[in-house]
Order: structure tokens, then C-alpha cells, then sequence
């Protein structure tokens, strides 16, 4: 939808390729900088909750006012991702109550507290499908599930080997997700949600829960295979499905990302224009539904430079370089916990954060790519901060100050 209403608009206004293109007006969207407060293998720290609490204060001074937590519900692996007693707030990353203490202290810092939401599978207490707390019946197993013995409907979206596809269509069900997630907001005080693998059921359900429980932030995990030579495909299905939930739930945009990463791995940073002078990622399109990052837990190291398997890390040496694009580019951009407090990158992080935020630049900030060629990438965004990344020298010109510099990149400010 936004991409034939963005096509549109270049033609009757005129304007030509290749030229700078500004298509959101500045100030109409948010100001939120998120962190991911998790990797991996936070769960050996334990708790966890514990070191996340300590570290609000830290958080807030940094200009960061939004944190994602991990699932918190027990589970069969010490992750979170193979729910099993959904109602169990105690994990490996803690008891309930190191939880309930660690969202008030970022509470009390201003911070803004999001919870990784798995409900598209769960796990059984000793077999495939004894579910507890709550407990449902075989029929609450999509039929086409690995166990076999499912006896409702056909799963809705991606199937998920490892665990049981809940079916999604069961009104008890549906009446579960929206009275357990507005309760998450009483007890532990969650704010909103980051939803798990949302492929793997009809959006259509995901958006009646989020409707249901009102949150105030909200991101969906739409991790679709990315072919770097058809990246329009890519961004135009995260676009559709943002269509699907009527724009109400954000998305990750695994599109910058890769886009990003082939970049500067390589200097091509002709990657970051499409053709028609904007941001190729899902931020060219939506930036006020498009959260930017560079690692999660899925595609980055956890501290030791462990990697899961089929991970997609972003070239280490070229971090900082990604971060001076999404933190003075539109989306709202989400700053992976290792990067911030274990690489050593706090202090320069935090200056990107600081120009974002003095500038005034949020999720809908308008961008002015000024080049976008072999070895350089330079833009002008909301005509407030100005950005180079590559080993080609650019200037904004005159009227400017060096306000940020690094290996592969400088930021100006007027």
C-alpha cells in the first residue's frame, strides 16, 4: 500500500530520482529510544532482573527511555521461548517478584518497560501437551502440528517445530491473550509488548490482543527471508503485514538491517538510496512503524562473542558506523545491550542518542540523502543534523559543527 502511495505522490509532485526526498514532515512522530535488555545468555546472570534494575539510572542519564525485557514466564528452555506455565512469572532470569522490583526501578527512571510476548506456541510440564497455568485441551493444538494429536484448526501461519502451534481461532483461547495481557500491565506493570514470532498465526488475532490490552508501545517480530538483490520484496511484505494490523503494531526493520550490513561491509553504500532518493529500508516507506537495530538476540553476539546458530551478526568492526545511521535517521531505533555495556561503546552511543535528542529527530524525521555512492553516504535530516558514513570526505558546508566522529563516520549539527 505504501509503496503505490509513495510512487504516487513522486509523480505528481514531480519529483525526479536520485534527488534528495524528505516525504514526512518532522515533529509528527515519536522520540523513543529503546534498548534491547537482554542477549542470549542473559539467563547465567542470574538474576537478571536484578542487573537490569541496576542499571536504570544509567539507562535514563543515557537518553534511553524504553527497554524490552525477555519473556518472563517460566519455560522449558532458560531463554523464554518455549513457554510453559504462561501465568508463572518466575524464569531463569528471576523470581516475580526481582521482576516486579526491576520494572519499578525503571519506572522510577522514566523508562518505559515492554515485554517479550510468545503466543504463538507453548510447551507441555512433562509431554508434548500437558499445558498448566492455564490449562488447556489437545483441541488448543493446531491439527497440522508435529505432535500429531492436535485436534484444532489448522495452524493460521508458520508452523513452529520445537514447540505446539496454538490454535489461535478458540475463543477461550483469544479470551486468555486479552485478560493475561492486560493483567501484565497491573502485575508487573509492563508497559506494552514485543511480540515473538509473529508469522506464526493470523495477524487478525495478534491485533484483537493488542487492542484488548492497550498498550503503549508495540512491536511485532516479522523476520522474513531477505534476498539482498530484491529488497522492494522484503520491505513490502513487512509493509503488508503492517497493513494487516491497520499500522497499530510497529515492526522491526529487518530491512535496513540488511541493507545496512551489506553496506558497510562493503562500501556499497549505493544500497542505502532506492531509486527514488529514499531510504531503502522499511524506513523509506513507514518510518513512524519501522523500529531500526542493529543485533538482537537472534542475529548478534551475547558478551564473549557467542553466536547461535544461523545468527546474522553485523560486521564488528563497523557497529559504530551503524548506529550513526539509526540514531539520526527516522524509526525508533533499538540499541542492542552488549553493544552499549560490554563492547565499551557506551560513551559514544550515547553522544549519537544526545545529538538525536537535542535535535528533535523522531520516528517520522524527514531525510535528505545527499549521496549515496561507493565509499560514501551522506544525508541532511529535518535540516537539523547532518551524517557521513564511508572512507569518502564529505561536508555539509558552512553553518555546521562536528558534533560526533568515529572510524567510518561523522555527525554535524547547525
Amino acid at each position: 500500500m505504501r509503496k503505490s502511495f509513495l510512487a504516487a505522490f513522486l509523480l505528481l509532485t514531480g519529483l525526479a530520482f536520485g534527488q534528495a526526498v524528505p516525504l514526512f514532515a518532522a515533529g509528527s512522530g515519536e522520540p523513543t529510544v529503546m534498548i534491547q535488555g537482554f542477549h542470549w545468555t542473559s539467563w547465567k546472570t542470574a538474576p537478571w532482573w536484578g542487573e537490569v534494575g541496576k542499571r536504570a539510572g544509567e539507562l535514563s542519564r543515557a537518553g534511553i527511555d524504553l527497554v524490552w525485557l525477555p519473556p518472563s514466564s517460566d519455560s522449558l528452555a532458560p531463554e523464554g521461548y518455549m513457554p510453559r506455565k504462561l501465568e508463572l512469572l518466575d524464569s531463569s532470569y528471576g523470581t516475580a517478584a526481582q521482576l516486579n522490583s526491576a520494572v519499578k526501578a525503571l519506572h522510577s527512571s522514566g523508562i518505559r518497560v515492554i515485554a517479550d510476548i510468545v503466543a504463538n506456541h507453548r510447551v507441555g510440564v512433562k509431554g508434548w501437551a500437558d499445558f498448566a497455568a492455564p490449562a488447556w485441551s489437545p483441541d488448543s493444538v493446531c491439527s497440522d502440528d508435529e505432535w500429531g494429536q492436535g485436534a484444532g484448526a489448522p495452524d493460521t501461519g508458520k508452523g513452529f517445530h520445537a514447540a505446539r502451534d496454538i490454535d489461535h481461532t478458540k475463543r477461550y483461547v483469544q479470551d486468555f491473550y486479552k485478560s493475561w495481557l492486560p493483567g501484565l500491565k497491573s502485575s508487573p506493570g509492563y508497559d506494552g509488548w514485543r511480540y515473538d514470532y509473529a508469522r506464526g498465526f493470523a495477524p487478525a488475532y495478534l491485533l484483537a490482543y493488542n487492542r484488548a490490552s492497550a498498550p503503549s508501545f508495540a512491536v511485532a517480530e516479522i523476520w522474513d527471508d531477505f534476498d539482498l538483490n530484491n529488497t522492494d520484496a522484503h520491505r513490502q511484505a513487512s509493509a503488508d503485514w503492517l497493513d494487516s494490523v491497520n499500522g497499530e503494531i510497529k515492526v522491526f526493520d529487518f530491512t535496513t538491517k540488511g541493507v545496512l550490513q551489506a553496506a558497510v561491509s562493503s562500501g556499497e553504500y549505493w544500497r542505502l538510496s532506492d531509486a527514488s532518493g529514499r531510504p531503502s529500508g522499511l524506513i523509506g516507506w513507514w518510518p513512524e512503524n519501522s523500529v531500526t537495530f542493529i543485533d538482537n538476540h537472534d542475529t548478534g553476539p551475547s558478551p564473549g562473542g557467542k553466536l547461535k546458530d544461523k545468527a546474522w551478526p553485523f560486521p564488528s568492526d563497523k557497529v559504530m558506523t551503524g548506529y550513526a545511521y539509526i540514531l539520526t535517521h527516522p524509526g525508533v531505533p533499538c540499541v542492542y545491550w552488549p553493544h552499549f555495556f560490554d563492547w565499551g561503546l557506551k560513551d559514544p552511543i550515547s553522544a549519537l542518542i544526545k545529538i538525536r535528542r537535542g535535535a528533535g529527530i523522531t520516528s517520522s524525521s524527514s531525510v535528505g540523502i545527499m549521496k549515496a555512492e561507493q565509499g560514501l553516504y551522506a544525508a541532511v535530516i529535518d535540516g537539523k543534523v547532518a551524517v557521513r558514513l564511508g572512507d569518502k570526505m564529505w561536508s555539509p558546508g558552512p553553518g555546521w559543527k562536528t558534533a560526533a566522529e568515529g572510524p567510518g563516520y561523522s555527525v554535524w549539527v547547525r
